[in-house]
Order: C-alpha cells, then structure tokens, then sequence
C-alpha cells in the first residue's frame, strides 16, 4: 500500500538506535520522504547519513547512569521533535542459567528501559502540541516466547505493554503510539550471535520493509489507530552460524 502524503513533510523525526540496520534504514526513508531526521547512536559520527536534513546526536542509550540527563539536555536541543522512533536494541541468546546477572540486566536496560526513558522525555512535548507519534520497533518475540530467548523476548514483552499501556495515555491527547513487531531482518544484528535468517529471499525481511511500514504510520491521520503491525518473513528457517561470541 502506497504511504499517503505527509500533512507536514518537513517534520522533525527522532530515530533511536540510527546508525545501522532497521533504524539507518528507517532515517533513509523518512529523509527520502521530506522528514527532518535527529539520529541518536552511540557511534552515529562515525557513520552519519550524508543528507542536509539529517542531524546526528551521539548518545549512548545502554548508560543508565548517564541518560536520564542526557535525554534531558536533547530534549532542550531538540525541542521541536515531532515523532519519536525507538528501534535500539540487540540480542543475547541462550538458556537462562547461561546468562551473568548483569547480562540480563543489561539487555533489559537497552532494549526497554532506554525505550522507556526517552518516551517519558518526549510525550509532554507532544502532548502539549496535540500531535506526535511514537513508534516502538518491538519483534515477533514479543508475541510468543521461545526456548534460548528468555530474556530478549521478556524485554520485547515488555515494550509491547508499555506501548499498548501509553496508547490508553494518549488517548485524545493527539499523539499516537504504534508497535512493529518485526521478524527476522537481514541486518547484522545476527553478527556474533551463532544464527542468522535463511539465505533465500523468502526467510528474512528487509530493513526497507520495515522503514515503509514506519512512515505509512507516521502519513495516518491522528484520527486513525494503528496498533501493532507483525511483518514476517514468508517462511521461518534460522539457520546457525559459527560466529556465536
């Protein structure tokens, strides 16, 4: 389905996690789409997208320590940001015993809590303009949970309540909330990982994919709930790779 047409084409959009994989290829699209573009990564200067009307924002999202001030100062920054992009994140597989405490805490903290954070710095900004979007970039293992995927999968169930409870917050504020639960992408989030999607076209979707799903989110009108998008590969086949850390 074609994206309609921006309401305002020149929109400032803040992509969490936009230096590589899903969120380099959702601040492409949006971009290519007319959309002013804040990338926020730990390395983005080394790997910025060559566009007038992208800003890269260097911000280590799995610092707990130091992001809630961090935040607060790109808050000031950035204050004209109209939809927020949270698509950070990584994986850690395997059964739970296998995993240090601070493994599990550290998965957590990326791949929800910064989530969390950054959504709680920037829905006051939108719900006092009446307008906004945020888009969380879950996984289809927030759907169901499968063996070596404890953890990971927790920390997507919980963006999925998280997004599904601040859609009930938002409610006529004005400011949407929608989740994408993508499944296997061919990204290098696999790298290190000891598994990878099948080699054929047909077992892993593209980041690209999941960029025109963000932005036919973003064209809606407000009046219209978008609640979960599930994008899956036509067939699942994961096939295991000797590059496990």
């Amino acid at each position: 389905m074609p994206a309609p047409k921006p309401d305002n084409a020149h929109g400032s959009v803040l992509v969490l996690g936009a230096s590589r994989g899903i969120g380099r290829a959702i601040s492409a699209r949006l971009l290519q789409d007319g959309y002013q573009v804040i990338g926020v990564a730990r390395s983005i200067e080394q790997t910025p997208l060559d566009h007038p009307r992208f800003t890269p924002y260097a911000l280590d999202l799995a610092d707990m320590t130091a992001l809630p001030d961090a935040l607060k100062k790109l808050q000031r920054a950035q204050a004209d940001i109209e939809h927020l992009i949270c698509c950070a994140g990584r994986g850690h597989f395997g059964s739970l015993e296998e995993f240090s405490y601070q493994q599990i805490r550290s998965l957590m903290d990326l791949n929800f809590l910064s989530h969390a954070w950054a959504a709680k710095s920037f829905i006051p900004l939108m719900k006092q303009r009446g307008r906004g979007h945020l888009v969380f970039i879950g996984s289809e293992a927030a759907l169901a949970g499968k063996k070596k995927g404890a953890i990971y999968c927790a920390s997507k169930f919980a963006l999925r309540g998280l997004a599904q409870a601040l859609r009930e917050e938002c409610a006529g504020s004005g400011v949407g909330v929608t989740l994408i639960n993508p499944g296997m992408v061919r990204t290098g989030f696999f790298n290190g990982l000891g598994i990878a999607p099948g080699e054929q076209d047909s077992q892993a979707i593209l980041p690209e994919e999941v960029a025109a799903a963000v932005v036919w989110v973003l064209a809606n009108r407000a009046g219209a709930v978008i609640d979960e998008i599930n994008l899956s590969p036509l067939q699942h086949q994961i096939r295991f790779t000797a590059d496990r850390k």
